[in-house]
């Protein structure tokens, strides 16, 4: 048997072979065996010495031929075998589009921002405007126009956060409540009347507790006019629990004090719990405070730009943690700054 014929029947073998092979690994098998270096091809190709010189040439060209051919076959090969893992691949993921959508993943209001929109919404409708107030204050309008000179004992109410400021410039503080905004309301309205809600963000120097942060939000309210009573503070804070809490909640006003008014009140709901018969999250009193209150003092209506001899004014703040933690029942406000999805997920 000639060497052509040798080299016919490798074609042969190695093209049948070929059209059978169907993925990427029996190529490259395919390849070594026929076209590699210790291949068919290379085997016979070293029969090429023992031919006559005359011979060679023909015999030569026979074996590039073969070579070019198979090599053809084999780039066929690899495009068909490329279009059908292409084609198996988008059938597998090939959508079906008689099937339902899938409800996309959608973010969600945190408990604290909910709270605050309630709260805006619920004073909106007793005719409150919403009024904005830096966080960083100074210390006169932080304390000292609300009634607390350098010396007052009532300062030791509250940590401060003071940040550096220059030799001689006034000292400058995270605002340690949102009561600082009356001031900036009430000189921007001064002398007309005033009802706003001043809702933000609030920052102590405290330990934080399952009760206490260092950072927290705050919504103060203000009304300043012409024969504003104690009663009238009374009625707003008695509508605004109603809404929140349902009209059947029961209330109570306790005396306190502070510092920006006189008289001052804490506000007090009827624990949701127990009903009033005293539980662990009332501490046993039966009772929850959820803000305090009062009259504005004279000296605070006077720095903001009013006569105390004409008009009289309310005020009132609270915790927007806090009272979401009464109306869900959460035991501790660190939640709220912890960034757990499993918390917020039952918010949304």
């Amino acid at each position: 048997m000639s060497i052509g014929d040798d080299l016919q029947r490798l074609r042969e073998q190695a093209v049948s072979q070929l059209d059978a092979t169907h993925d990427s690994a029996a190529l490259a098998e395919w390849k070594a065996r026929y076209l590699g270096k210790q291949g068919e091809l290379a085997r016979l190709s070293r029969g090429l010495g023992a031919l006559a010189p005359a011979e060679r040439p023909a015999a030569g060209q026979q074996f590039n031929a073969t070579r070019g051919a198979l090599e053809h076959a084999l780039s066929a090969a690899e495009q068909r075998v490329k279009e059908a893992a292409q084609r198996d691949a988008f059938e597998a993921e090939a959508l079906d589009i008689t099937l339902p959508g899938r409800q996309p993943a959608l973010g969600r209001l945190h408990p604290s921002t909910q709270t605050l929109r309630t709260i805006a919404t619920v004073f909106g409708e007793m005719g409150f405007q919403i009024w904005e107030s830096p966080e960083v204050e100074t210390d006169a309008f932080n304390f000292g126009l609300l009634n607390m000179p350098a010396d007052h004992p009532a300062r030791d109410m509250w940590d401060t956060f003071y940040l550096d400021t220059p030799p001689g410039d006034e000292r400058v503080l995270l605002r340690t409540h949102t009561s600082p905004g009356q001031i900036h309301a009430m000189r921007h309205y001064a002398p007309q009347p005033i009802r706003v809600i001043l809702p933000g963000k609030c920052y102590r120097y405290e330990q934080i507790t399952a009760r206490h942060e260092m950072q927290f939000h705050q919504v103060e309210g203000l009304a300043v006019g012409e024969r504003i009573s104690l009663a009238d503070l009374k009625g707003t804070l008695v509508g605004f629990a109603r809404r929140l809490y349902g009209q059947a909640v029961r209330t109570r006003f306790r005396g306190s004090y502070f510092p920006f008014t006189e008289p001052s009140v804490e506000f007090d709901i009827e624990c949701f719990l127990c009903g009033g018969n005293g539980c662990r999250v009332c501490k046993h009193s039966g009772w929850l405070e959820i803000l305090g209150a009062g009259m504005v003092h004279p000296n605070v209506l006077r720095n903001g730009g009013y006569d105390p001899a004409r008009v009289s004014g309310f005020a009132f703040g609270m915790g927007p943690e806090r009272i979401a933690m009464l109306r869900y029942g959460i035991d501790d406000i660190r939640w709220f700054f912890s960034g757990d999805e499993r918390f917020l997920q039952q918010f949304g």
